[in-house]
């Protein structure tokens, strides 16, 4: 059971390393062009103009949206690896002295922790991203 949760733990934890950095460029990538889109999508007005207050309306849509997304998944892997890190210390508070479990318990405390630390680089980052992408589409 527990080798169970410790390797769904370490496979979210190498997805969402995989996957947290292509965002923010998937991101940026649909922000370079997001002016002409928003004029040819649905915030063109009536008359066949498009107002920049619309275009920065939805590029903050787009922005929050993808922060919350990102909070999201961020409050999930935290909270998972802090009960792999309890989980962890229960193993190695039950080991008995047994050098195996112990070290199984050890592991286990040190890729939760990993984990965190991945998860609040990966918010340092996308942070950045979206902010420069807001600067870039003023």
């Amino acid at each position: 059971m527990l080798k169970r949760i410790k390797n769904l733990l370490l496979s979210s934890t190498l997805l969402a390393s995989i996957l947290v950095p292509a965002v923010p460029v998937a991101v940026t990538v649909a922000a370079a062009d997001i002016d002409a889109s928003l004029c040819a999508g649905a915030n063109l007005s009536a008359d066949g103009s498009c107002d920049d207050a619309s275009i920065e309306e939805a590029t903050s849509s787009v922005n929050s949206i993808m922060s919350t997304v990102i909070n999201i998944f961020s409050l999930i892997v935290g909270v998972v690896s802090v009960i792999m890190i309890i989980i962890g210390g229960l193993k190695y508070i039950t080991s008995g002295g047994d050098s195996g479990n112990v070290t199984g318990a050890k592991n286990t405390i040190l890729y939760a922790i990993i984990g965190l630390v991945i998860v609040a680089l990966a918010q340092i980052i996308v942070r950045f991203v979206l902010a420069k992408v807001s600067t870039a589409s003023e």
